[in-house]
């Protein structure tokens, strides 16, 4: 397929960032929530010897709730994240967990087939955001009172995901001064987490991110970079920081490797690089229709119909138990084999 660039241009002369300039800068608000900004302390310097994993306290019923998500199930997950709020409503992790389902949600029925790519290009008009925020701001506040008990890294890293995830969604729809302000005080929190736990590896997450997106996005966006005070970035520091987190991360190592290849495909054109890092999910998680939807995708992009058209064809087969995600994913596959 031809290449394509996508840039920070605005659509259609209509004087505005695209969609895909949106979302872009989007999770560059939340990794750069991760990140160092001017004037703050840097961060400590990486030993020769990797540290072990940190000690998350992560319970039984989180793991799993977490590898519901990336199941393809995360109707299930935001159930049993309902539930740990129920039995422990001053804990954060809960809450972190409903957000990151509910956005798993919105990416299923909300992604489309833009320039040859299926992604999660913006949030649709009139969809309903509020439970979402409602999830990321309790996590952030029981993150805060957790630290006036004492400081913790853990308790940091609490606070700063949920300040990112409220970035995240702010970002996608367009709310550029909401999206600076959550990801500035999460940069905070999860700069001191850093500083606690050199091992952190689930934060390179967010600062791979950063530096991928700031050394890729159009002269547009980098310069509202500069208006909202974000500082700049190395793509190859970016994709050394997102192989980490997913090679290390304990929360948000699926996240590091699904958005690396997604990167590696959009804004590199690295198909066969991007195919390298995303097959693991398409393998460990089969009943995810985004992981295959992103395999085929990128199969097509190399020219190999025949194995794409095998991978998207499994979609037919699985039982998604959310109606609109299942109807989404199997019209986005035909979209992409060039079937109607």
């Amino acid at each position: 397929m031809a290449r394509r660039r996508v840039s920070g241009r605005g659509d259609g002369g209509r004087g505005r960032l695209s969609s895909r300039a949106i979302q872009a800068l989007a999770a560059l608000a939340i990794s750069a929530a991760l990140s160092a900004s001017a004037g703050a302390a840097p961060r400590p310097p990486r030993p020769e010897k990797q540290p072990p994993r940190p000690e998350i306290n992560l319970p039984p019923v989180a793991e799993r709730a977490i590898a519901q998500i990336y199941e393809g199930d995360p109707a299930a997950a935001l159930a049993a994240a309902q539930q740990m709020e129920k039995e422990q409503p001053d804990q954060p992790l809960g809450y972190l967990i409903e957000a990151e389902a509910r956005w798993w949600q919105l990416y299923c029925q909300q992604s489309e087939v833009r320039y040859g790519m299926v992604d999660f290009w913006e949030l649709s008009q009139g969809t309903e955001s509020g439970p979402y925020l409602a999830a990321a701001g309790r996590a952030a506040a029981l993150g805060e009172q957790e630290l006036k008990k004492g400081e913790t890294a853990q308790a940091q890293l609490w606070a700063g995901m949920g300040y990112a995830l409220e970035a995240r969604m702010y970002g996608i729809q367009g709310k550029k001064l909401a999206t600076a302000r959550a990801g500035v005080q999460a940069r905070e929190h999860l700069m001191r987490a850093i500083a606690l736990d050199p091992g952190l590896a689930d934060a390179d997450t967010g600062l791979g991110l950063y530096n991928y997106y700031v050394d890729t996005l159009s002269p547009i966006v980098k310069l509202l970079r500069i208006f909202l005070g974000i500082p700049g970035g190395s793509k190859q520091q970016g994709v050394r920081q997102l192989r980490t987190a997913m090679e290390r991360g304990r929360i948000t190592d699926v996240e590091a490797r699904f958005y690396l290849a997604k990167n590696l495909r959009t804004y590199d054109h690295d198909y066969a690089g991007a195919l390298s890092v995303a097959e693991p999910l398409e393998r460990q998680y089969p009943g995810n229709p985004i992981f295959l939807l992103l395999v085929g995708n990128l199969e097509m992009e190399l020219g190999r119909k025949e194995q794409a058209a095998a991978i998207l064809g499994r979609i037919d087969s699985l039982k998604i138990s959310d109606a609109a995600c299942a109807d989404r994913s199997r019209r986005l596959a035909r979209e992409l084999l060039g079937e109607k």
